[in-house]
C-alpha cells in the first residue's frame, strides 16, 4: 500500500533490534542527552565523513607534482579535443 506524502518531512522511523536500542540508550545516558539528539548528531558526523571521503581526491607527491606541471604547461590540444571544440554551438 503506497504511503501518503506528508508536508512535514521532519520525522524518520527506524526499526532496530532491541539489543541495539538498549546499547544506544546506554550511550545516551552516558552522554546526558536524549536518543534523538544522540542518533542525529552521530549520524550526521558519519554522513559528513562518508561524503568527505567520497569527494576528496588523494594524490601521491609524484602525482601532485605531475598535475601541477600539466596545469602550468598544458599539452597542445589533440584531434579529439579540437573536434569537440568545433562541435560546440556558437
Amino acid at each position: 500500500m503506497p504511503r501518503v506524502a506528508v508536508k512535514n518531512n521532519r520525522r524518520m522511523s527506524l526499526r532496530i533490534h532491541s539489543a541495539d536500542k538498549a546499547l544506544l540508550l546506554r550511550a545516551v545516558a552516558y552522554a546526558h542527552t536524549d536518543l534523538t539528539d544522540f542518533v542525529v548528531r552521530n549520524a550526521l558526523q558519519a554522513a559528513k565523513a562518508v561524503i568527505a571521503q567520497a569527494e576528496r581526491v588523494s594524490l601521491s607527491e609524484r602525482d601532485s607534482l605531475r598535475v601541477l606541471d600539466v596545469l602550468e604547461n598544458p599539452p597542445p590540444p589533440n584531434a579529439k579535443l579540437l573536434a569537440a571544440a568545433r562541435a560546440l554551438p556558437r
